[in-house]
């Protein structure tokens, strides 16, 4: 694993800090998301999906920072839309690793290459490009419903691994996926010496064009056993060993909806990216006025008994890590030996 250790500190100082301040509830990530557009058509998303008007709408930087000095969460990943789009990036990723933030920016790879010409962004240890890739070539071109968007996100990545950037990759397998062949695509991402990997599968989003692609909670553990099993000592994920462990059905975990807030032009989405149920104005709203029992898997919501996907149980493990010796063991154990 590659994660710098300054980043691992901060996380494990955030999560300290939190405990002696007994806060049961506190954000991890912050996922900021400064606009809607995109330049895919995924077959397992639904953002495109809304009004023209909307789509034409964004954040300005100033809103962008707000919200991240309101969540405090050492952590922002910028989704989107494909956040490439979003006209003043730059400076917006400026700012933020100015704040000591660890940034991750989530993007289909189309525009990064052209980025990096223009010199958009300099190689910083607090940014991470988290480029989407859902499989080998032609999976993933078949979930993004494009050919050749495989091999433009290939070659970004050597580009951007060659600048001297930090560079992960961010997939999410839906029913389709076959194990041998997402086992040959980790040995590609390792080729190209990402540095680690991100998993999640698929959850079903009403807008999404392709509603016969998602995972049951079965099929879910199923698939990344057969997938996870044997891991390879060469693969690096950039995730807790404990949620990989909870995908492959050998851990049981609560959702945490509020590990993982979500900053839209909407304001900030009730419970969690997923499920849209409303909206606050302010993060302090969001933690204090949601009535939070109402979802996860025990609170019995009919939308949560399949999701396993990592916004909602990432935060889960870490929790699991942080808060027990055992936790701390097992997740040292997994890391040292790779085994999960």
């Amino acid at each position: 694993m590659r994660v710098p250790i300054s980043q691992v500190v901060t996380i494990a100082l955030h999560v300290l800090k939190q405990r002696l301040a007994r806060r049961e509830r506190y954000p991890l990530v912050l996922m900021l998301e400064p606009l809607l557009r995109c330049n895919l058509a995924c077959a397992g998303c639904g953002k495109i999906q809304y009004p023209p008007h909307v789509l034409k709408r964004a954040l300005t930087v100033e809103q962008c920072l707000h919200a991240v000095e309101e969540c405090g969460a050492p952590v922002v990943s910028i989704p989107g839309g494909e956040p490439l789009l979003y006209p003043h990036i730059g400076e917006l990723v400026k700012e933020i690793t100015r704040r000591k933030k660890y940034v991750y920016l989530c993007t289909n790879a189309l525009l990064l290459k052209e980025k990096l010409e223009q010199g958009v962004f300099a190689p910083s240890k607090r940014l991470t490009f988290s480029v989407h890739l859902d499989g080998p070539r032609e999976d993933h071109d078949t979930s993004v419903c494009r050919t050749g968007v495989y091999d433009i996100a290939v070659e970004a990545i050597r580009d951007a691994v060659q600048r001297g950037f930090r560079v992960t990759t961010n997939t999410t397998l839906f029913d389709t996926a076959e194990p041998k062949r997402v086992r040959d695509f980790f040995d590609s991402m390792m080729d190209l010496d990402v540095e680690g990997m991100m998993l999640s599968p698929g959850f079903n989003y009403e807008k999404a064009p392709g509603q016969d692609l998602f995972l049951n909670r079965e099929r879910t553990k199923e698939l990344f056993s057969q997938v996870l099993t044997d891991r390879k000592r060469r693969w690096r994920f950039n995730q807790s060993p404990l949620f990989l462990q909870f995908l492959m059905g050998k851990r049981e975990f609560e959702c945490t909806p509020w590990g993982n807030p979500l900053y839209t032009i909407f304001g900030w989405q009730r419970p969690c990216y997923l499920l849209q149920d409303g909206y606050a104005a302010t993060f302090r709203e969001l933690m204090e006025e949601t009535s939070w029992e109402e979802y996860g898997r025990a609170s019995g919501n009919p939308q949560c008994q399949d999701c396993m996907v990592h916004s909602g149980y990432e935060p889960s493990a870490v929790h699991a890590t942080f808060h027990t010796w055992r936790g701390l063991r097992d997740s040292a154990i997994a890391t040292v030996t790779g085994k999960l």
